[in-house]
């Protein structure tokens, strides 16, 4: 079995962060194995606590992943410390670690930062140069790039300077801003976009890491990463189109969609 590995932190919620992706990968065949950066009072409404762990206590979940199941890929999602950071890019060189998807989550909805300048700096100059490819939103490009978005034209810009100085392969998500749900990917000194059409529903709380995981558990398989992006697209289309509706507020989507259910519920509340 093909493996992948989550470095990133707990939603309680379910719908966002570890939970997402090892659903995600679960979904798509794909061995799960997680190293947790924080834990998380959440739910669809808002964030309540965090709490994170020690750089030594990371370092020592990766030791225990790389030394024993080695991932065939690896997804990060939101660090929000340098010292964090700094863990992660030393122990993914020390391993050797391949198929390293960054999701480099730095920006609310809102446009408030979501983690401080120094833990971006270490960002970009550790943890993006060792990644296979980066998934940005627009106004995470935006901090990266150091320029506005606006446009499609601006977009490829944007895409084409960060990935030649930071030397790895961009996915600029469009639909968080601008330009609907069509996502841009430079590559190798090229563009391709991915069109994609934009589902009618409130409820997209983990999208971003849902699409990372997808994308991971995809390349693990040996994909190569276009077909990684489409697929991974496709899976979040599904995910979001089953409608699922839990939570008060911007809830889940339904990561399971496509199973197929070997294990029905048991009816009339008998027991096993």
């Amino acid at each position: 079995m093909y493996t992948a590995l989550s470095i990133a932190g707990s939603d309680s919620s379910g719908g966002a962060g570890i939970q997402a992706d090892i659903k995600t990968m679960t979904a798509h065949g794909v061995y799960a194995m997680t190293a947790i950066t924080a834990l998380t009072a959440q739910n669809t409404t808002g964030v309540s606590d965090i709490f994170e762990v020690t750089p030594t206590f990371l370092g020592e979940q990766l030791d225990s992943i790389f030394r024993d199941i080695r991932p065939d890929a690896v997804k990060i999602g939101m660090v929000s410390s340098a010292e964090l950071i700094e863990t992660i890019a030393q122990k993914l060189t020390e391993y050797h670690a391949e198929h390293i998807v960054l999701d480099p989550v730095m920006v609310a909805t809102s446009g408030a930062k979501l983690i401080s300048d120094d833990a971006i700096q270490t960002l970009v100059s550790r943890l993006i140069p060792l990644a296979e490819v980066i998934t940005p939103n627009i106004p995470e490009a935006e901090v990266l790039a150091k320029r506005s978005i606006h446009t499609p034209e601006e977009m490829e810009e944007a895409a084409r300077f960060i990935g030649d100085t930071y030397h790895c392969a961009v996915l600029l998500k469009g639909g968080h801003q601008h330009n609907d749900a069509n996502d841009l990917l430079y590559r190798n000194g090229s563009c391709r976009w991915f069109y994609g059409k934009r589902i009618d529903n409130p409820n997209t709380h983990g999208t971003g890491c849902t699409l990372s995981s997808a994308m991971a558990s995809n390349l693990a398989k040996g994909m190569d990463l276009e077909d990684a992006v489409m697929q991974a697209k496709a899976y979040l289309s599904g995910a979001l189109a089953a409608m699922l509706d839990l939570g008060q507020g911007s809830g889940p989507m339904n990561h399971a969609f496509a199973i197929d259910g070997s294990y029905p519920p048991v009816r009339g509340g008998a027991r096993a």
